[in-house]
């Protein structure tokens, strides 16, 4: 019986080379190579993962391995344990301590736009 609130779910044994795209909350905990977008919801990419790929969504929540760009129209965090290696777009970014992230970060109100603002960006190792 499927719940209406629960999020699509890819596991930990199943890998995905392509593009991804939908409308609905999405969990990957598997490996993930290509792109994926969710426009209007989250992403999360769990403890077990590992993804080369770029990613576009809502809201963007790092427990696992992300390797590529994140565009977000509103919140990223990583979280301890994670390792990210590419850029963040977005309205707002919490990295929480033991997360590794290396790339830069753009944190503006158009966060859907190209980083066009000088000053608006950082780079930087967070360990």
């Amino acid at each position: 019986m499927a719940v209406e609130n629960s999020s699509a779910r890819l596991g930990k044994t199943v890998a995905i080379r392509g593009e991804i795209k939908g409308s609905e909350d999405l969990v990957i905990d598997g490996h993930v190579e290509g792109i994926v977008q969710l426009s209007e919801n989250r992403l999360t990419i769990g403890p077990n993962a590992n993804v080369v790929a770029d990613l576009s969504a809502k809201d963007v929540l790092i427990m696992g391995h992300l390797q590529g760009n994140i565009v977000a129209t509103g919140r990223v965090e990583l979280r301890a344990g994670s390792v990210v290696q590419g850029d963040v777009r977005a309205l707002r970014l919490a990295i929480e301590d033991n997360a590794m992230f290396r790339g830069k970060v753009d944190l503006t109100q158009g966060a859907s736009k190209a980083p066009d603002a000088p000053g608006a960006s950082a780079t930087g190792v967070v360990a």
